[in-house]
């Protein structure tokens, strides 16, 4: 962690370079990548490390207090690298062999494949391509002959479109990836809901559920950095203010009252992971309500720190309105997180069926 916390600091310093670049700084990029922190999903057979699913989620969340699209990329790839396990072995070397490569993904089905001599044929476009500017491969998804795949497609071998103007999480770099006619082999095709190929406790936890946990420790991290932010701001005058906004009865309750609901949401996230985690080391299939509990506490935990941000932001005043002011990018950067698919008010309902008993389809939990 002490490796962690000099990639965290450096992604505080570089985070305005990185907003403004639309991509992660270069030097950043690279300190991420000496400390293998892209690969902490990959298998360690692949050169990976294989972490436990809490210990690469609270390294995601730490970078993320430096900075959101920081740890976002951190644990995008991390999620992307779980995929390895998926891969025949010969694709899982081909893409994860070098121990530089960094996956980006959207598992979305977006493309099209059509069957040819020794694999498909894939075209498509994919938005929401974080990290794709620092990464080797993106794995795609497409639907062939009804089902739903994804492919391990070179970077090489894809057109990246700059439609990354967004709001928040900037530094992500998300842009839009386009397929045309790329040639992918079987050993580079693989399926999310057949399972994994490879064993190992943490390829039985649900995929789906890191997916969204993934975003939930960059917007918990967010909301740690907020709140640092908000202490260095909070120790100054007001214009026309004889006190600080710290001294202030109604800064210090909001700010108690924020603490207090972010720790929370935070203990519930870890503890859903943590008994999903126990399950899958069982050596049995994680429960439905296990891994309905990990999606209910993503959403909730990127939910509520969205909340707290925003308590911060307003607490802020004027301070916080000024273009480069950091408190105003951890603002747009908590709004954005919780408009993923996997994180917003919507991704309550499935958790919610589960717990009523109410049918639904449980295979993307």
């Amino acid at each position: 962690m002490a490796d962690v916390r000099t990639v965290t600091d450096l992604a505080r310093e570089v985070a305005p370079k990185t907003e403004a670049g639309r991509t992660l700084a270069p030097e950043l990029v690279e300190a991420i990548r000496e400390q293998g922190l892209f690969r902490l999903g990959v298998p360690r057979s692949l050169g990976g490390a294989e972490l436990a699913p809490a210990e690469t989620l609270a390294v995601a969340e730490t970078i993320a207090r430096g900075d959101a699209s920081a740890g976002w990329c951190v644990s995008i790839a991390a999620t992307s690298g779980l995929l390895a396990a998926y891969l025949p072995e010969s694709g899982a070397e081909e893409v994860f062999g070098d121990p530089r490569s960094v996956p980006a993904g959207v598992w979305a089905p977006k493309g099209r494949g059509v069957a040819a001599d020794g694999g498909v044929v894939v075209s498509g476009q994919w938005s929401f391509c974080s990290g794709i500017g620092h990464a080797d491969w993106l794995f795609a998804g497409f639907v062939l002959d009804g089902a739903l795949r994804v492919a391990a497609l070179p970077k090489a071998s894809l057109e990246v479109l700059d439609t990354w103007h967004t709001t928040g999480l900037r530094g992500t770099g998300s842009h839009d990836c386009v397929a045309r006619d790329v040639f992918v082999p079987h050993s580079r095709i693989l399926s999310v809901l057949d399972g994994p190929l490879r064993d190992g406790a943490l390829y039985r936890f649900p995929v789906f559920g890191f997916f969204a946990a993934s975003v939930a420790v960059a917007a918990l991290g967010n909301a740690l950095g907020a709140l640092d932010d908000f202490v260095a701001l909070a120790g100054r005058k007001p214009l026309g203010s004889s006190r600080t906004l710290a001294e202030r009865g109604s800064t210090q309750s909001a700010v108690a009252s924020a603490s207090a609901s972010l720790k929370a949401a935070r203990a519930y996230f870890y503890e859903a992971i943590s008994e999903a985690w126990e399950a899958a080391q069982s050596g049995e299939p994680v429960p439905v309500e296990a891994r309905a509990g990990v999606r209910l506490a993503a959403t909730h935990a990127t939910r509520t720190a969205r909340e707290v941000v925003s308590t911060l932001y307003d607490l802020a005043g004027g301070g916080a309105i000024y273009d480069g002011a950091a408190i105003q990018r951890r603002f747009r950067d908590a709004h954005t997180a919780s408009a993923h698919f996997q994180v917003n008010t919507a991704s309550f309902e499935l958790p919610g069926k589960v717990l009523l008993g109410v049918p639904a389809r449980t295979e993307q939990l």
